[in-house]
């Protein structure tokens, strides 16, 4: 049973991190930051045109799942991605985020904009 489930965990684990690795490279940054727990959430920050300080919001309870629901919103926005595949990315994270580093979606800037204009990190 405890086999299983490490089993299981790692799997889930192994998949977001290689979709996270393939979002990042689409965006313009490097692959391995997906790897490092607190900076891969800055980066997905960063690509979907928030600000840097929207790290701390995740430490309040109840506001974490609301920041989580914008930020993952902005970022199917930031692949020119619709509001449908915003829900299926917000509710299913480990199947949209894997069609969206694989898939044919490419990077459209923060909120779809086109390249990011200024570098803040």
């Amino acid at each position: 049973m405890t086999a299983r489930l490490l089993a299981s965990s790692g799997t889930g684990v192994a998949i977001g991190v290689g979709a996270l690795w393939h979002v990042f490279t689409k965006a313009s940054e490097r692959g391995w930051k997906a790897i490092i727990p607190i900076w891969n959430i800055l980066i997905v920050l960063k690509i979907s045109g928030r600000p840097w300080w929207w790290i701390f919001l995740f430490l309040i309870p109840l506001v974490n799942i609301v920041v989580y629901i914008i930020l993952y919103y902005s970022l199917a926005k930031s692949f020119a991605k619709g509001a449908g595949f915003a829900v299926g990315l917000i509710i299913l994270p480990l199947i949209f985020l894997p069609i969206l580093g694989f898939g044919s979606a490419s990077y459209a800037g923060p909120w779809g904009s086109g390249p990011r204009a200024v570098e803040v990190y």
